[in-house]
């Protein structure tokens, strides 16, 4: 049975990272609060991976979407995401995100449309708590990760499922806007 998902990193070191494609989540874990930033990219036709003093440089194009989970006590709640510190940081403006609001008053905002990153990309080496895997290019793709979602929203975030259930559609509609894997 083929695999679906695997560290990133180890997959570079067993030379197991898919030149024709793949899907890859990256995290970024505030240390000292809840808030959370999630990267998405999907890439295919790889020229080149190679470690870097950052982390793996993927020769190729792809596309990007981006979850931010902030806490309700989040201090620049209404700075724009493309204003904010790079560790909180991504390339959006309010106006290019679905908001939503949790019980708990968490913010959960996710890319409307994906952002291409064209000729090549850069993953960042995991730190603390950070995690990056890899998702085989696979049939069930989407399902995974959705899946991949549905669970770390619950665990890492303490997202409810009704709250869930609002936040992976979006999510997904994203991954279906991804150009990378049309034909």
């Amino acid at each position: 049975m083929q695999q679906k998902a695997i560290d990133l990193f180890h997959a570079y070191t067993q030379n197991k990272i898919p030149e024709e494609g793949g899907c890859i989540i990256s995290s970024f874990l505030d240390p000292d609060s809840s808030y959370a930033k999630y990267e998405i990219v999907a890439y295919k036709n790889a020229t080149a991976v190679y470690l870097s003093s950052g982390g793996l440089t993927f020769r190729t194009d792809g596309n990007k979407l981006y979850i931010l989970v902030e806490p309700p006590d989040y201090a620049r709640k209404d700075e724009e995401p493309f204003e904010r510190q790079k560790t909180k940081q991504i390339p959006h403006r309010f106006s290019e995100l679905e908001i939503l609001s949790t019980r708990k008053q968490k913010r959960v905002m996710v890319s409307k449309k994906p952002v291409m990153v064209y000729s090549s990309f850069l993953i960042a080496k995991p730190e603390n708590d950070d995690f990056a895997f890899l998702f085989y290019n696979r049939s069930d793709a989407l399902e995974s990760v959705t899946s991949f979602f549905e669970e770390t929203l619950a665990k890492e975030n303490g997202l409810e499922q009704a709250e869930i259930k609002k936040v992976v559609p979006l999510i997904q509609k994203g991954l279906k806007k991804f150009t990378v894997w049309q034909a």
